[in-house]
């Protein structure tokens, strides 16, 4: 399994008790999906390894685990930090106007006023305000990831229709005018 092929479900936390149990740091909206999971891939040194789970107990975006074979406080300890991830393949499937950050990599962007404006670079997780940061007439354009400005998302035609804030193109373009 490679990097590229995976999704981080989340990090290792810190150690608990003695007998090798974690706390984990979940990234997702819905932990719940992954109450009954087995394994998951731990990035180690560049590498993805697997380790089996054998119980996991889950407090709202937290979880408390026992891996197989990590048996004592000092082999967990050796755990922290690392990331978890599992395959893209075991993501739910989203609907409507909900989507994933990798998945929107390449589609148009068209607003509901100026018409095809460009393509989506990449996508920016910015603690309190996600972006899409997508290239317009040789600049990067940065478009806030909410609600009001997500229309739609026809992921057939690869599109996302938006309703970008006023001025916000204009912003962009007058940074190359003073340049």
């Amino acid at each position: 399994m490679k990097l590229d092929q995976c999704f981080q479900l989340g990090v290792v936390l810190k150690p608990h008790g003695l007998k090798g149990e974690l706390y984990i740091s979940l990234d997702t909206d819905y932990p719940e999906d992954y109450q009954e999971m087995e394994s998951v891939f731990m990035l180690q040194n560049g590498k993805l390894v697997p380790f089996f789970i054998e119980h996991i107990q889950l407090k709202n975006k937290e979880a408390l685990l026992k891996f197989e074979d990590v048996d004592d406080k000092e082999a967990a300890i050796s755990l922290r930090g690392n990331s978890l991830h599992l395959p893209l393949t075991e993501l739910p499937n989203l609907t409507g106007n909900q989507f994933y950050f990798h998945e929107i990599d390449g589609f148009k962007v068209e607003d509901s006023e100026k018409g095809m404006l460009g393509t989506v670079k990449e996508v920016f997780e910015a603690g309190h305000q996600d972006l899409i940061g997508m290239e317009y007439k040789g600049k990067e354009v940065l478009i806030p990831i909410n609600d009001e400005v997500i229309l739609n998302v026809d992921r057939g035609e690869k599109l996302l229709k938006v309703s970008l804030p006023a001025g916000l193109l204009e912003l962009y373009l007058e940074e190359e005018d003073e340049d």
